[in-house]
């Protein structure tokens, strides 16, 4: 942990055993490869898509048949939910699940992240990119970096005025927080479009922007300027709401390499993958709402497996994780974010006292 009043989470399986020489991630890797788990599933995805495409297009005939009225607003909620569908998607296209053609799995993110949710799709994939190749890495996943939370006591050490009031009460305001994502996703991705080559903005920069005017025109057609901006408001603050519900389970209260620790230094991608990561417990109905990032640890040790076998992997890997004495981290889903809460609650206790 990056220092000693840091809490270890407890995933009530003991203490990792010693790195081992060698790599002991190689012999998983052969056997998932053999039993072809890392085969594309592009029908799969054909469906998935082409289903969400129509529930979008059902929810947009529904607003426009209630017309004017706040009884549109209710239908905020199914939009939320087919958009995060369509989050899911752009996850996967960037991770190169879809297809192994990177052409085409570039071409299907930048539909679903830019024009579909207007949200960087070159932005979402350095970041998320960074934090796969070194998950709950203080100095190096951006996901753990000081911003409006904070995941280690040393950076909340340096928290002043509002930032440290916010810090000491970061677990209990992080999921209202979290109505705030789905807008802040938008201007993340305007504002990196300064770092992106002249290349990649010309084609993003105006799949951002034929976003935003099809989406104002679109509830302005349909309803009056102040009912538009208040389905616009509710519409992005669940759609925020329940991309960080999907990702906030994933890494939160797990371990976090500390750069100036050799143990962790040596750790090979099976141990830093599956320490810093969490799976949820679930069935269909889990699998669907979370996009498969319940399974985290397979996820994340085989990032272009597609979708469908995460879970048909599970038993080979935690079997795996077992016979070279590494925990496996499994729990259920509000016991994922009690975990993940009484994290973000203990890195903030010093400045309480």
């Amino acid at each position: 942990m990056p220092q000693a009043t840091m809490p270890q989470p407890s995933t009530g399986l003991g203490a990792p055993a010693p790195a081992r020489a060698g790599s002991e991630f190689a012999p998983l890797l052969r056997t998932v490869k053999g039993q072809g788990l890392l085969d594309r599933r592009t029908g799969w995805y054909a469906t998935r898509i082409a289903v969400n495409l129509l529930a979008l297009a059902g929810t947009v005939a529904a607003m426009v048949f209630t017309s004017d009225t706040w009884w549109t607003l209710l239908l905020a909620l199914p939009l939320s939910v087919f958009w995060a569908r369509g989050a899911f998607i752009g996850h996967d296209a960037g991770h190169g699940q879809i297809t192994r053609g990177k052409r085409t799995g570039r071409l299907i993110g930048l539909f679903h992240s830019d024009l579909l949710l207007g949200m960087s799709y070159a932005w979402w994939n350095d970041k998320h990119n960074r934090h796969h190749a070194n998950p709950n890495h203080v100095d190096k996943d951006p996901d753990v970096g000081v911003g409006a939370l904070v995941w280690t006591q040393r950076q909340a050490e340096h928290r002043e005025g509002f930032a440290r009031w916010l810090t000491r009460n970061q677990a209990r305001l992080f999921f209202p927080m979290l109505l705030l994502e789905g807008i802040a996703l938008k201007v993340y991705g305007f504002q990196d479009l300064k770092r992106q080559p002249p290349r990649e903005r010309a084609v993003e920069a105006p799949l951002l922007l034929l976003h935003l005017a099809g989406y104002a025109t679109l509830l302005l057609t349909i309803m009056s300027p102040g009912k538009a901006l208040a389905f616009a408001l509710l519409h992005h603050a669940l759609f925020g709401l329940h991309l960080g519900m999907t990702f906030a389970p994933n890494h939160k209260g797990m371990e976090m390499p500390d750069p100036d620790d050799p143990e962790h230094g040596a750790w090979g991608h099976l141990r830093r993958q599956v320490l810093t990561s969490r799976n949820v417990r679930g069935g269909p109905l889990t699998d669907w709402f979370l996009g498969g990032l319940n399974y985290q640890i397979e996820h994340h040790l085989f990032p272009n497996m597609p979708r469908p076998h995460l879970r048909l992997a599970q038993p080979m890997v935690r079997a795996h994780c077992v016979s070279v004495g590494i925990p496996y981290a499994e729990t259920s889903l509000i016991d994922s974010y009690r975990q993940a809460l009484e994290h973000m609650h203990e890195v903030g206790a010093p400045l309480r006292k």
